[in-house]
């Protein structure tokens, strides 16, 4: 009989265990790195994190509203305002690791001027606006290609698991729009069209290396500058918030498009 009530105790605590284990194991949420520029840093969005410095991270970011939203196991904020692939390169890619599940990266509008672009365009006359467009738009065709090949390669190198999605940029002007001062209809399809070149070379680097690339430019129209109801910033106090996503531009222009792929 003790022998009998021992298997049984056996029998029970074994039944126990398997039931135990036999509901669905929680998934744990993904370990996520945020590269890039100021894109996705956030700047223009406000409330900054004053230890970002200079980098200007928002929690208004689509970044980070993405790994709120999903329950990142870790979310590691790289992406600084201002940073070229280089930047990347160089001082953002320690946030990488085997472990890394997943990235965004927005990245190559500081490489090809775009900031240079606007201020020109603002200040100058419409030949010289467009002169600028044309040189950076030579300068995404002809150069930014290949620094942005080195740059994805780097970060498969530093993540070898990650999904890794290439976050692009938005059109910065509805033409024919409301904007009834500033710069020409002319300059602002030229800047629109370099914003659709530079969007060009990011997906097709992208898919060449394996990457997702999520294309803002949809979610965006009818919130370009010149629209009834813009999400990017026009020339604006501080100056380096000018062009840049609003709060609302990263919630709803960015966000959605990255969820979507990532």
């Amino acid at each position: 009989m003790p022998r009998f009530a021992s298997a049984l105790s056996a029998l029970l605590l074994a039944s126990g265990l398997t039931l135990a284990g036999a509901g669905p194991a929680r998934s744990a949420g993904p370990v996520y790195v945020a590269l890039g520029d100021s894109y996705s840093s956030g700047l223009g969005a406000g409330a900054y994190d004053s230890a970002s410095g200079d980098c200007r991270r928002s929690p208004n970011a689509y970044p980070a509203l993405w790994a709120a939203a999903h329950h990142a196991t870790s979310f590691a904020f790289a992406a600084c305002a201002g940073a070229s692939t280089t930047d990347v390169v160089d001082k953002q890619l320690n946030r990488l690791g085997a472990a890394t599940s997943l990235v965004s990266v927005t990245v190559g509008g500081n490489d090809a001027g775009f900031a240079d672009v606007m201020s020109t365009c603002v200040l100058h006359s419409q030949a010289t606006c467009l002169s600028r467009v044309a040189q950076a738009r030579d300068y995404v065709d002809k150069t930014l290609p290949a620094r942005l090949d080195a740059t994805y390669a780097a970060i498969r190198v530093r993540a070898p698991r990650a999904h890794v999605v290439v976050v692009g940029y938005p059109r910065f002007y509805e033409v024919p729009g409301d904007c009834l001062l500033g710069l020409t209809d002319t300059s602002r399809n030229a800047i629109d069209a370099a914003a659709d070149d530079l969007d060009g070379v990011l997906a097709k680097r992208a898919a060449d290396h394996g990457f997702a690339f999520a294309d803002v430019r949809r979610a965006f129209t009818g919130h370009e500058l010149c629209s009834g109801s813009p999400w990017l910033h026009s020339l604006t106090l501080p100056l380096e918030e000018s062009y840049h996503p609003t709060a609302a531009g990263q919630h709803g222009g960015y966000l959605p498009p990255f969820g979507a792929v990532a």
